[in-house]
């Protein structure tokens, strides 16, 4: 559920306007709401019963849809619209879907609940500061009514006092109030917690998705252009070596330039194959997290200090996610943070993995659109897990990677 909060005077100022416009719209909005319950509750037992509630049901989406907008521009907070009805086939499917919206359902509870917040803004915007122009002028309307009366001067003095310290109230009132009114838009206006869950798991899976695209059309280009190439050239160097052993004139001193380079390719293929594979599934993983995370931290440029706790064996493609986290954020260190140290911990217990990967560098790390953080979070994601970052100019930098230890 996203929100955004600009600041400054067009919010306070709209918060005042809301305030006072939010009277008729809630009496309007509230007054339709109690009037769907309570006579949908009158024909539930008549034919006319479903059909007029599910009618009702449509209205609260859209006056719903315009309550986001108006919160949206007077509060500044803006409310995600949730996901749109389901249209099933035929008109009983479609009653039955809107009879079991729940998003209906909670804006017509919104629309209730607004009722009284209205009256209450309207009040605090505009009654009481009415009231406290009374209490502070409290002498000259007892004079316009009563000409030469003289009210008690400790009243006077009671009056004008209560006065001002209501008027400074004031615009605490409204912005509590408008902050109540914020927190119930995005409670009862947006998608349920269930949709928005599902929201963002579908989002990080199609991230992940796009990703493993990614990585194997890159897989499938290096073997083309690398290995593929590394292997033709060593059956060229094979097949001149073969030329070499001519049963007529052998040349032993070529044979052997040939066979040295050949060997030459050799290991370049199998390191560029250990390479290429290192990305589909560390081999070092077949032995747990325990085994292969000394050994990724082995590997570092930079001295690494590895502290482990794993009382669980997480799941796979969760371990697979610690595992290539931890990779990421060590070559990150090397690369981008100019530290002399830096700490591995990673815990598992009680159905939770914790990887912290901290260093002494100069920190500065964001995870802002476009880093390397922010797709390293998009992909932990995928697994229903967390990235935290915390790295203030100067350092010390800390990463957290939390996951669940076994998916659903």
């Amino acid at each position: 559920m996203a929100e955004v909060r600009p600041h400054g005077p067009s919010v306070r100022g709209g918060e005042w306007v809301f305030a006072v416009i939010g009277l008729p719209l809630a009496l309007l909005a509230g007054g339709y709401a109690l009037a769907v319950l309570y006579a949908g509750a009158l024909l539930s037992l008549t034919l006319l019963g479903l059909p007029f509630v599910v009618v009702a049901l449509l209205g609260a989406r859209a006056l719903g849809s315009l309550h986001r907008r108006l919160v949206g521009r007077l509060l500044g907070t803006q409310v995600e619209a949730p996901a749109p009805l389901p249209r099933p086939p035929g008109v009983v499917g479609k009653g039955r879907s809107v009879l079991t919206d729940p998003v209906a359902w909670r804006t017509l509870l919104y629309l209730v609940l607004r009722l009284p917040l209205g009256v209450l803004g309207f009040v605090a915007a505009v009654i009481l500061p009415l009231g406290c122009g009374w209490l502070v002028g409290f002498p000259f309307w007892v004079r316009l009514v009563q000409p030469g009366a003289r009210p008690p001067g400790l009243l006077v003095a009671a009056s004008v006092v209560l006065g001002l310290l209501l008027l400074l109230a004031v615009p605490r009132a409204v912005r509590v109030l408008s902050g109540v009114n914020r927190r119930l838009a995005r409670l009862l206006l947006g998608p349920a917690r269930s949709q928005g869950r599902v929201r963002e798991l579908e989002a990080a899976r199609a991230t992940l998705l796009a990703d493993s695209t990614d990585r194997f059309r890159r897989l499938e280009r290096d073997l083309h252009d690398g290995t593929q190439a590394h292997l033709v050239a060593l059956a060229i160097t094979l097949s001149l070596a073969d030329d070499a052993l001519s049963p007529a004139a052998p040349d032993l001193a070529r044979l052997r330039t040939l066979l040295v380079r050949a060997r030459a390719r050799t290991d370049d293929t199998i390191t560029e194959l250990r390479r290429l594979t290192r990305g589909i599934h560390p081999v070092a993983l077949d032995d747990g997290l325990d085994e292969a995370l000394p050994g990724l931290a082995a590997t570092s440029p930079v001295p690494v200090t590895v502290r482990l706790d794993l009382r669980e064996r997480p799941h796979p493609a969760v371990a697979r996610a610690v595992y290539f986290c931890a990779a990421e954020l060590l070559t990150n260190i090397a690369k981008h943070s100019g530290a002399r140290t830096a700490g591995l911990t990673a815990t598992a217990a009680d159905g939770r993995i914790r990887l912290t990967v901290c260093d002494d560098g100069r920190g500065g790390a964001s995870a802002g659109p476009g880093t390397g953080l922010t797709g390293l979070a998009e992909r932990l994601a995928a697994v229903d897990g967390t990235l935290h970052v915390s790295s203030p100019r100067g350092g010390p930098t800390a990463v957290t990677a939390e996951l669940p230890a076994h998916l659903a």
